[in-house]
């Protein structure tokens, strides 16, 4: 007689090598995943430093136009609103130097600014948002007044003392 031999045939995959499958995906999810979140976060904070240098460079356009930058009154309506001018001749050399109104930081704060800066250099002005967490005085506040803003915005830890005027408190 025969003598028959049974040949196992695999025709699948154990349950051992389906979870470590599973695991594998679901570690690359989660490094792809913490990855991408930090980069939106960088990515907004550079948007709202891009921002404020366009303020900046409009700011910069108005004091050349006027010999001033606007005062806490007019605050930066001045930069997109003719009527946020107060003196008639003033009113007469005055050109929208900003399409958009930008009341707002993108974290839906007020853009903070004061003529005359308390941090140094009278002569120029104070601009700055509170930053993500919406506090003043914390490491995520941007200002105008640091050492390192020679070549644009940069984050710093020192807010402004006493508030100030911001762009929309000025009738935006």
């Amino acid at each position: 007689m025969y003598s028959r031999r049974f040949v196992s045939i695999r025709r699948g995959f154990t349950l051992i090598e389906v979870m470590i499958v599973i695991v594998i995906v679901l570690a690359l999810g989660s490094l792809v995943a913490y990855n991408l979140l930090g980069t939106k976060e960088r990515a907004e904070d550079d948007l709202v430093k891009i921002d404020m240098n366009t303020l900046k460079q409009a700011l910069k356009n108005f004091r050349f136009a006027h010999n001033r930058y606007p005062t806490d009154e007019e605050g930066l309506k001045a930069l997109w609103d003719k009527t946020a001018i107060q003196d008639e001749e003033e009113a007469k050399k005055w050109t929208k130097l900003l399409e958009e109104p930008m009341l707002k930081d993108r974290y839906g704060n007020e853009w903070g600014y004061r003529q005359k800066s308390e941090h140094g250099d009278e002569t120029a002005y104070d601009l700055w948002s509170y930053g993500r967490d919406k506090l003043e005085n914390t490491n995520d506040d941007l200002v105008s007044w640091t050492a390192e803003d020679k070549d644009g915005a940069s984050t710093g830890s020192t807010s402004p003392a006493g508030g100030g005027s911001s762009g929309s408190k000025s009738g935006g």
